[in-house]
């Protein structure tokens, strides 16, 4: 089968969407399959205002046409609903192929909050841009909830997972962090306002507050909290040693879908403390212990005040978080991914089958 995937997210752009892309691509190869990525690095870019590190393909339209017609895809996947997305939706819908698309980001509730209007205003893109789809991927139940009550039903689950190679309670710890003093609070993201770090920041808890990550917020968090530490981006093993290097990975977004993050903090052996929200509560659920309540010991502590959450989590098991965070596989995802994609191609193939008996 051969799987073409359309997005706006790619390299050098560190974030969730990203490394989903890339772990599900490397199984996707492994498992044999086809893929063609079409990519904001394969075109002349912008970038996006008030976000520089994202830069966006400037009329992708004619270019991302022509790379799909020669790729000639039995299937399109869409995760981003930028130009790139909607170049190559338009391309699925002109030419009969069918296209899923995914729900990464909260794009509505970002909007809003730059630009001070209401996330409602922007939810009907939303369903335009996804309702040709065969399937839209979501990472949680909670998630395909929400869609659902906003018009977009068609939804299939598409988890997530870490690199258990690199992800792991055994290993090296980041020089930065090593002589801090303790309790080590990490925090690993894009620095950006709709991430809620200003919550961590302002929490009053001792220790040493340690923020990984790169955006647009970045200068101005720097220069009003002088006594935190701020690393820029990491990747790779240098990102693990500094999950290894914490105490309590803390998680203040209300607005994420996921979280890859905190999967990869209690990889590490890191417990974690977060808002009782969507995405939290869908890896830990509400008591700590998994959305089902049966794992055998608490690996966070989710409360509204921040705070409270950060005291439990540092009272929590270390190697009962690397035991609960190593159970996320990208090749249960990628089984997840294929399962949608594969009943997408054969959805398409009964309509189409069905359209020419009836002609």
């Amino acid at each position: 089968m051969k799987i073409a995937i359309a997005t706006d997210a790619w390299y050098p752009q560190v974030n969730g969407v990203v490394r989903t892309l890339a772990a599900t691509v490397a199984e996707l190869d492994r498992r044999g399959y086809e893929v063609e990525l079409i990519t904001p690095e394969r075109f002349t870019t912008m970038p996006l205002p008030g976000y520089a590190s994202i830069r966006l393909a400037m009329a992708p339209r004619f270019s991302a046409r022509k790379m799909l017609d020669a790729f000639a895809p039995d299937i399109v996947h869409i995760p981003t609903e930028g130009p790139i997305g909607w170049s190559a939706r338009g391309w699925c819908l002109a030419r009969g192929v069918p296209f899923t698309s995914a729900f990464h980001t909260h794009f509505p509730e970002y909007a809003a909050l730059r630009t001070g209007i209401s996330a409602e205003r922007f939810w009907p893109i939303m369903r335009r841009f996804h309702a040709p789809s065969r399937a839209v991927l979501v990472a949680t139940e909670t998630l395909a909830g929400e869609l659902a009550r906003h018009g977009l039903a068609r939804t299939q689950r598409w988890s997530r997972g870490i690199d258990r190679w690199i992800f792991r309670p055994d290993g090296e710890i980041h020089p930065a962090l090593a002589a801090l003093p303790r309790p080590i609070l990490l925090n690993v993201g894009r620095v950006a306002l709709e991430k809620n770090l200003e919550a961590f920041l302002d929490a009053e808890v001792p220790g040493s507050k340690v923020v990984v990550g790169d955006g647009p917020a970045l200068d101005d968090l720097r220069r009003r909290y002088p006594d935190a530490h701020f690393l820029g981006a990491l990747a790779g093993e240098e990102l693990a040693s500094a999950y290894r290097a914490a105490d309590s990975f803390v998680f203040p977004s209300r607005t994420d879908t996921f979280g890859l993050v905190v999967i990869e903090a209690l990889a590490c052996g890191v417990p974690v403390a977060a808002l009782p929200v969507p995405g939290p509560l869908d890896i830990l659920g509400p008591e700590g212990r998994g959305v089902d309540g049966r794992f055998p010991a608490t690996v966070g502590a989710l409360d509204e005040d921040l705070t409270v959450a950060i005291q439990r989590s540092l009272q929590l098991d270390r190697k009962a978080a690397a035991i609960f965070g190593a159970r996320f596989s990208w090749s249960a995802a990628t089984d997840q991914f294929l399962a949608a994609i594969h009943g997408a191609v054969e959805e398409s193939t009964r309509v189409h089958r069905t359209e020419l008996e009836q002609a």
